[in-house]
């Protein structure tokens, strides 16, 4: 089951969704204390963790697949966009930082998709991958956001980032609240956080892994056989 962009919206506005957030959040800002002048990519549904980075960096555009659908982001001004994942609309090394959430576990070829990121991405740039853990309950349990398409063991994620000419460069895991947490455990969550992390790690519901771009090969742009509606911002979408 693949959740749309108002589904994925709706859970961030709940208590867990609030509580998963500010766990991921809380270890992405390791990664990327600051994206200062940088122009920033968040590809698949990233809106809830672009926030932080919305006052300093250069640009942030967040796409999403036509599978997620597109919702208006930011509320004061529009840089949501929709775009197929085989032939995104940017130009070639035009990103500083990709941050993929909610994306690559979907995607309908999950080589494809990263090739094209290989291709938008500045030689000195980095790609943050969120991805299901294979081994955790948020990719087991069907109402979790989670558990949409393919998750992924540490080793396969790192075969298929080399395999793409990316260079797994650090890891790390988040996300040991339970996935069936109600408000009053949700607000547990820096605890579940701080003991998943000493006694359990493997189970953690996400994978997090930064990645710089080899450049041994170069990644063939793709054409389109016909004009896609590559670019499409959300606001032409609510209609």
């Amino acid at each position: 089951m693949q959740l749309d962009a108002g589904e994925l919206s709706d859970f961030y506005e709940s208590a867990l969704g609030r509580a998963a957030r500010r766990q991921i959040c809380h270890r992405l800002k390791l990664f990327w204390p600051h994206c200062r002048g940088l122009r920033v990519l968040g590809y698949g549904f990233a809106p809830p963790y672009l926030k932080s980075w919305l006052t300093e960096a250069e640009r942030v555009i967040a796409m999403m697949p036509p599978r997620t659908g597109v919702t208006a982001w930011p509320a004061t001004r529009q840089l949501a966009v929709l775009g197929e994942e085989d032939a995104l609309p940017f130009a070639d090394a035009v990103f500083d930082r990709i941050l993929v959430v909610h994306g690559l576990e979907g995607a309908d070829a999950a080589r494809v998709l990263l090739r094209q990121l290989w291709r938008v991405l500045a030689p000195e740039g980095r790609i943050l991958l969120v991805t299901p853990n294979r081994a955790s309950l948020w990719a087991q349990l069907e109402a979790s956001p989670f558990a949409c398409g393919r998750p992924f063991h540490r080793s396969e994620l790192a075969s298929l980032l080399t395999d793409t000419l990316f260079e797994p460069v650090q890891w790390d895991r988040a996300l040991y609240l339970p996935p069936f947490a109600g408000r009053r455990m949700a607000g547990l969550g820096d605890g579940f956080e701080r003991l998943g992390r000493r006694l359990f790690p493997g189970v953690a519901g996400v994978h997090l892994v930064e990645a710089s771009k080899s450049l041994y090969g170069r990644a063939v742009r793709k054409t389109p056989a016909k004009a896609k509606a590559a670019l499409r911002p959300a606001a032409t979408l609510q209609s």
